[in-house]
C-alpha cells in the first residue's frame, strides 16, 4: 500500500459510499473509466479485490470494508491538515464548504453571493441535500457548516438559529377557502393534500405544525419534489404544506396563494450547524458570524412573503 495515492483513496471512498462507479464518477467530476482505473490501481497496491459484483450491484469485499475505514481516517487527517493551514491564510482566499437542505436552494445562492462580495477570492463549495444526507455529511466531516431547519439533538454538534422559517398552506388562486376570515384547521381535513415524503424535513415540520391532526389529513399524493408539488397545486390537484421560502416566485406571479388558516404561518427557524469539535477555517467562522448577524434580514429581502388569496 506504500505506493497508493490520496486520489486513489478518495475515489475508492466515493465508490464504496455510493456503491456505484457511475455515481462516484458524477460526484467526482470524472469519467467512469477514470474511476475504474483508479480502483484497479488501488487493488493492485492492496493485493486484494476491494469490490465484488453480483448481477448489476457491487459490494465491498471484507478487505474493502477494512480499507474503507482506514481510507476515511487518512482523508480526514489530510482535511485537518488543510484546515490547519487555512488558519494562517485568513478569510480571503479560503474555501467555504457548506451543505444546505433542499428548501434552502431557493435563496441560499444569493446569500452566498452577498458574502463573497464582502470577502475577496473566497471559493464556494455549495451542495444541496435532504435532511438524512446532510446529517451524514456532518457526521462524516464532509462539510464545514450545514444549514437546516431541524438541527440534530446530537451533543457533538452545535446548532444556532439565525433566521425565521415560516411554513404555510398553499392553494391555487380562486380556491373555495381563499380570502375572508381565517379558516379553522378542521376544514382542511376535507381537502386533498399533496405532501412531501415521510422522513423529509418538510414532513417533520408538518408534524410539528399539525400535531395529532396530521393523521386525519386526506393525503392524495406523496411527492419527493417540492417543484412537482407546486405544479400539482397550481394544476388544482390539491393543497399543500410548504416552506414559504420555496414559493416566492409563484406568489409574485399569482399562480399560488397562501390560505388564511388559523395557527399559520407555522414559524420555525433556520439553523447553522457544525460539529462541536470542528476547527472551523477562518472563512467558515466568518460565514457563520455573517449569518448570525445579517442572515435574517437578507433572507427576508430575497424571499418576501406576500401572497394571501
Amino acid at each position: 500500500m506504500k505506493n497508493a495515492t490520496l486520489r486513489q483513496l478518495k475515489v475508492f471512498e466515493a465508490v464504496a459510499r455510493l456503491l456505484s462507479f457511475s455515481r462516484a464518477a458524477e460526484e467526482l467530476h470524472l469519467t467512469q473509466p477514470a474511476v475504474s482505473v483508479q480502483i484497479h490501481r488501488l487493488e493492485e497496491h492492496a493485493g486484494n479485490a476491494l469490490f465484488e459484483q453480483f448481477g448489476k450491484k457491487i459490494y465491498l469485499t471484507p478487505a474493502g470494508s477494512e480499507l474503507l475505514q482506514i481510507s476515511r481516517a487518512i482523508i480526514q487527517q489530510f482535511d485537518a491538515a488543510e484546515s490547519a493551514m487555512l488558519q494562517f491564510k485568513g478569510v480571503s482566499g479560503g474555501r467555504l464548504n457548506i451543505g444546505v437542505i433542499s428548501a434552502g436552494d431557493y435563496f441560499f445562492p444569493r446569500v452566498l453571493v452577498e458574502f463573497a462580495s464582502r470577502h475577496s477570492d473566497v471559493t464556494l463549495n455549495f451542495t444541496v441535500h435532504n435532511r438524512a444526507e446532510l446529517l451524514r455529511h456532518i457526521a462524516e466531516n464532509l462539510t464545514d457548516l450545514a444549514i437546516m431547519v431541524r438541527p440534530p439533538s446530537d451533543p457533538d454538534t452545535v446548532s444556532q438559529p439565525f433566521a425565521p422559517h415560516p411554513y404555510v398552506i398553499v392553494a391555487p388562486p380562486g380556491h373555495p377557502l381563499a380570502g375572508g376570515e381565517p379558516v379553522p384547521f378542521s376544514k382542511l381535513v376535507r381537502e386533498k393534500f399533496i405532501v412531501r415524503e415521510k422522513g423529509s424535513d418538510t414532513w417533520h415540520s408538518m408534524e410539528d405544525g399539525m400535531g395529532a391532526d396530521i393523521r386525519d389529513l386526506n393525503v392524495a399524493m406523496e411527492i419527493r419534489s417540492t417543484e412537482t408539488i407546486k405544479q400539482a397545486v397550481i394544476a388544482g390537484m390539491g393543497i399543500s404544506f410548504l416552506s414559504a421560502h420555496t414559493i416566492s416566485q409563484e406568489l409574485r406571479a399569482g399562480s399560488l396563494c397562501v390560505l388564511p388558516v388559523q395557527g399559520f404561518p407555522l414559524l420555525l427557524h433556520w439553523y447553522v450547524v457544525h460539529r462541536r469539535n470542528k476547527r472551523l477555517p477562518p472563512v467558515a467562522q466568518a460565514f457563520k458570524e455573517f449569518l448570525l448577524n445579517d442572515g435574517a434580514e437578507l433572507i427576508s429581502r430575497f424571499v418576501p412573503i406576500d401572497g394571501h388569496c
